[in-house]
């Protein structure tokens, strides 16, 4: 089903009076959309991107960069171009997060700063199981790092000099959870007081457990149950849209079901922007859950 509401909003340049308003579009299910690329991302820089995947062997898979630890990960320790690897992750990382914050001046030193990507394969026709697939409508939820309210905003070059990147996008979450909950029940199974406080203590300790608020793991829940969803993926209301070369944009991925249909090279940053900063917090996933499920989401 084809949806009627465009989803694209396209800005020519930052108008510093429409900041707020940028924030507004992008927290009620818009895609913020530049035809070029807005910050300084040398062409050298995209040039050895698209040369490592051209030379054969060394990427095998998406390379993650962390920022705040200044870590790479997806690429051999041996590799001659590692280094230039991660100078150039570096550098986007830092102008990318320069840029936001001009952009979104309501959210400037509020917003954390998470994982940074390159993402060379062709996304079309990838042989992944069922809950990884990319080209299946879903909301974004981080299984390890747990968001406990806050939203997950990314951001997305595509340096394909040749081809465009595909996207299917759906309705906002506003929108779409009292929808589907009018015909079914969607939740997820409550983990008791005491296990979710074991959780946050062996977190708060330093071990390697995830501390899930109610809200993250219904999110997780909700991941899964979209992708699962048979009736869902083929008949909720969609768009396609067709992100072209040398293209920018940025959305927030849980608060409007997305798929990957196709494309390859493709830049990511993600942000994670807390409640506090919300310029339109009545349509904010965590608000919209706690309306529907009459419960709160965050302990």
């Amino acid at each position: 089903m084809a949806s009627t509401a465009p989803a694209l909003v396209e800005i020519a340049h930052i108008e510093p009076q429409r900041t707020r308003w940028y924030c507004d579009q992008l927290e009620r299910g818009k895609v913020l959309f530049f035809r070029g690329i807005p910050f300084d991302f040398p062409q050298d820089d995209r040039d050895f991107l698209l040369s490592q995947k051209q030379t054969g062997s060394r990427f095998h898979k998406n390379i993650s960069y962390r920022p705040t630890k200044d870590i790479l990960k997806g690429v051999s320790s041996d590799s001659p171009d590692r280094e230039r690897l991660q100078r150039v992750m570096q550098h986007f990382s830092l102008e990318v997060t320069r840029f936001v914050s001009r952009l979104l001046a309501p959210y400037a030193g509020k917003l954390k700063l998470d994982f940074a990507s390159f993402r060379p394969l062709e996304e079309e026709g990838r042989d992944l199981p069922l809950h990884k697939r990319n080209d299946l409508l879903h909301v974004d939820a981080f299984p390890t790092r747990p968001t406990r309210g806050g939203r997950i905003l990314r951001f997305f070059v595509n340096i394909n000099p040749e081809a465009g990147r595909v996207w299917n996008i759906g309705e906002p979450f506003d929108v779409l959870l009292p929808r589907l909950t009018k015909a079914q029940t969607i939740s997820p199974p409550l983990r008791g007081a005491v296990t979710r406080s074991l959780a946050h203590l062996a977190s708060s300790m330093g071990l390697p457990v995830a501390d899930r608020s109610r809200y993250d793991e219904y999110m997780l829940y909700l991941h899964d149950w979209l992708k699962e969803n048979s009736d869902f993926q083929q008949n909720s209301p969609k768009q396609e849209m067709v992100f072209p070369p040398g293209c920018t944009w940025m959305v927030y991925t849980d608060g409007v079901p997305h798929a990957v249909l196709s494309g390859r090279y493709a830049m990511e940053q993600t942000f994670i922007i807390p409640p506090e900063a919300f310029v339109t917090p009545e349509v904010a996933p965590i608000r919209v859950l706690e309306t529907v499920t009459g419960m709160p989401m965050v302990n």
